[in-house]
């Protein structure tokens, strides 16, 4: 299994995974010319991709997901409640396929369990796609850390994980105090630290890697949240970055 990411935070998401056989792209928040252009720097076609699975509402992560069907021809897959919810206009949508979240979708083999999450959406999901006994995790805009996401952590060969903001560069920033409220309540986002006590927790099997991903533009810095997760852990352990502004490495489970 392979993975990259094309772009992680609030200017746009997505996530590639190849396994199988199987092409799938997670999220549709940046357009779609930089996807594509993205996917070529490691050799990807974005008509190529199977399935495009889209994990909430928020503009995002789902912004672009019509112009990817219409013009790369790539199936939607959507919780009937996200696509409702949706802030911005998709346009027409020519091949749509429901799930519910807490399903498993099955392409060739490969699983992609949806995990739903207590972020403040309509009807959120994180993803874990399983093939050949290895088990990926995109997991972002979580909500808050709990016992069920400790214990999916300890399942996982690798996982990009949310490490959205810095507790103190947070409380610094000039935003209101009911949006910092609500980043740091039980319906927002991870913190590094948060993030960090998810890995230092595990206690049957860590994930070989991971890779901090959905970093504020705002309220954290890539050397802060790959920090944290080394004071937890231990320095050589493998942190990578998933960039709001460039495709990063390629990256094997």
């Amino acid at each position: 299994m392979l993975t990259f990411s094309l772009n992680s935070g609030s200017n746009g998401n997505s996530i590639y995974v190849e396994t199988a056989g199987v092409r799938l792209l997670f999220d549709a928040g940046i357009s779609g010319s930089l996807a594509q252009r993205r996917l070529a720097e490691h050799g990807r076609d974005i008509r190529e991709v199977h399935a495009l699975i889209i994990s909430h509402d928020h503009v995002d992560h789902v912004r672009c997901a019509g112009i990817y069907q219409r013009k790369f021809g790539l199936p939607l897959y959507v919780t009937q409640a996200t696509l409702r919810a949706t802030w911005c206009n998709l346009g027409a949508l020519r091949d749509v396929r429901y799930f519910r979240s807490g399903d498993v979708l099955s392409f060739n083999g490969v699983a992609v369990h949806t995990i739903p999450t207590a972020h403040d959406a309509a009807d959120g999901v994180a993803f874990v796609v399983e093939s050949a006994g290895k088990r990926l995790g995109i997991l972002t805009d979580l909500g808050h850390p709990s016992p069920a996401l400790q214990s999916l952590v300890e399942t996982l060969d690798a996982t990009y994980l949310e490490c959205n903001y810095d507790p103190e560069m947070l409380e610094c920033v000039s935003y209101p105090e009911r949006l910092k409220a609500r980043i740091r309540g039980p319906g927002g986002h991870l913190s590094n630290d948060e993030s960090a006590d998810l890995l230092r927790a595990c206690a049957r099997r860590r994930p070989r890697w991971i890779a901090v991903a959905h970093l504020s533009q705002e309220n954290n810095l890539p050397e802060l949240a790959i920090g944290a997760q080394h004071a937890a852990v231990g320095r050589s352990y493998p942190v990578y970055h998933a960039s709001r502004h460039h495709v990063s490495e390629v990256l094997h489970v």
